[in-house]
Order: C-alpha cells, then structure tokens, then sequence
C-alpha cells in the first residue's frame, strides 16, 4: 500500500487533491456533490480522483447513482499512519 500511496500523492499531478479527499473520507463518508462543495473543487475533477482512489483500492463506493457514498477501505484504513507520513513528506 505505500508504494500506491507514493504514486498517488507524489508521483501524480493530481496527488494533493487526492490526499484531501483521503483526509475527509477519513472524518465520515461523502458523495461527490459533498466532496466538491467540502473541498471547494469542481464535480468533475472529485470524480476523476474518486474513480483513480477506487482503482487503487483506497475508497469503495456504497449506494446507488447520485447518492452513492465513498468510504476508506479497510486497507487504508490499517495503513493511515503510513499516508499521514507521506503527507508530512509533501507538506515540509
């Protein structure tokens, strides 16, 4: 899981985006209308990292169409510290 999480937060353009998104699917579930408005980005562009943090197996949606909601796997979940620690690396 850190090397996937080496990729996504350092390694893409889009890797701060992805880790905010990572930090506030860790407070409580979101659906991207929430995730845009929480993180003031544009629907299409939650959408575009939602459906790269499903691939890599770090969120799993729940529910159907518009209301479907998005948790933190149980992976990431046990592997949190290890994203925190690569965020600290991006923040210095």
């Amino acid at each position: 899981m850190k090397k996937v999480l080496l990729w996504l937060i350092l390694g893409t353009k889009g890797g701060l985006n992805r880790a905010k998104i990572i930090k506030k699917l860790k407070e409580r579930p979101y659906n991207l209308n929430q995730l845009s408005k929480e993180l003031d980005l544009n629907y299409r562009t939650i959408s575009h990292h939602i459906d790269k943090l499903e691939e890599m197996n770090i969120v799993e949606p729940h529910g159907n169409s518009y209301g479907k909601m998005y948790f933190l796997t149980d992976e990431i979940n046990e592997t949190y510290d290890e994203f925190e620690e690569i965020l600290n690396q991006v923040e210095q």
